[in-house]
């Protein structure tokens, strides 16, 4: 090998020895465009302004700093409009917003959160929840990790066997499966005031149905034994309506 190539493909080696990025490769796999929205924690920056256009089959990678946290979810039936604050998108919906800029997706919405490596730890935690609800099948698959890395995901098209008190519907459709803490709005099913521990906040018929068809994901706020993944990968594919 000559010593400019050797020495550029040194270069290139070292690079990617030394990034401490992460890279989140978001997949499209429905039959249908989706219009996923990003929202990084406090202090942390939001890749592509918040949200994006993904064609049927189409993909883009993001590229994140090692310690990012934040969430990842998918919004359909879009159609964004020149009027701020109407909504546009069937579920997910940021304030009428392509780039939610800030603003998480209004439920019912799966979702994809993620801190990846804390000051204490360099392991990256992640989970796929329906605490906020359903409305599409997603999961997060770690790529280079190793044996010891789980997979996050809820596969399964929850809203075909959604409970009828939990059902969201636009133009007839079913289009999302609201949380139990969403359609009945009280402390029990939101783990909130007296409830607000996971001693008194249980498992309730709703979530014992979410965490029967989705084992892989959150059923509701204190599901943390088979929810909660980790991992130390330098990429994550995180898909779309994944193929079963």
């Amino acid at each position: 090998m000559p010593n400019s190539s050797l020495l550029l493909f040194l270069c290139i080696l070292y690079s990617l020895c030394v990034s401490d990025a992460v890279e989140l490769i978001v997949v499209n796999h429905c039959k249908e465009s989706i219009w996923p929205g990003v929202l990084g924690s406090a202090g942390q920056p939001t890749p592509k302004d918040g949200g994006f256009h993904l064609y049927s089959g189409e993909q883009v990678v993001l590229e994140v700093p090692e310690r990012w946290s934040g969430r990842i979810w998918g919004r359909q039936g879009c159609c964004f409009s020149e009027q701020p604050g109407k909504r546009s998108c069937q579920t997910g919906d940021c304030a009428g917003l392509l780039h939610c800029q800030g603003i998480g997706g209004l439920p019912p919405a799966t979702v994809v959160e993620m801190t990846l490596g804390t000051s204490n730890s360099a392991l990256h935690y992640y989970d796929v929840s329906l605490v906020d609800g359903f409305n599409l099948p997603v999961s997060m698959v770690p790529i280079g990790g190793g044996m010891g890395c789980g997979v996050a995901a809820c596969e399964a098209d929850l809203n075909v066997c959604c409970p009828s008190p939990l059902v969201l519907k636009r133009e007839g459709k079913v289009v999302g499966c609201k949380s139990a803490c969403l359609a009945a709005r009280s402390d029990r099913y939101c783990c909130t005031g007296d409830y607000a521990n996971p001693k008194s906040c249980k498992p309730t018929v709703f979530s014992h149905l979410f965490k029967a068809v989705c084992p892989r994901a959150y059923s509701y706020a204190y599901d943390y034994s088979t929810a909660l993944k980790t991992c130390r990968a330098p990429r994550y594919i995180i898909t779309f309506c994944p193929p079963k």
